[in-house]
């Protein structure tokens, strides 16, 4: 099993994703996405493993992304670590979703969609 089909289950992802995900697990991590949104944009993709419709739009955002390089990106199991969603939410000032994109740069939440407005090339634009 890899690394990727661990995290995130047999029913979500592939293990071929193009996105190189990094798993949001602690609370601590929070004050690092601050930190690192300094040097390079970041995004958080918060998603529901028992929902099919977040599972379908995680599955569309992976297909279409393309700029590993130009984001970090970060995923959050709902389910799993729900009280890190809602510091995300606090800390933040965006009102919790599920499936729900934010993307952080400079400290500075510069972009949030949910649901089918998630659109990885429409990131593009906020980069």
């Amino acid at each position: 099993m890899s690394l990727f089909s661990g995290l995130f289950g047999n029913n979500t992802s592939s293990e071929f994703s193009k996105v190189p995900w990094i798993p949001l697990t602690t609370l601590s991590q929070i004050d690092q996405l601050m930190e690192e949104s300094q040097k390079k944009p970041l995004l958080i993709f918060k998603h529901s493993t028992r929902c099919g419709v977040s599972r379908s739009v995680l599955k569309q955002f992976e297909n279409e992304f393309d700029l590993a390089d130009a984001v970090d990106a970060y995923y959050l199991d709902l389910l799993e670590y729900r009280p890190i969603s809602s510091a995300i939410a606090e800390q933040f000032s965006v009102t919790h979703q599920s499936p729900q994109l934010i993307l952080l740069n400079k400290g500075k939440v510069v972009h949030h969609a949910s649901h089918s407005d998630i659109d990885a090339q429409l990131l593009k634009k906020y980069l």
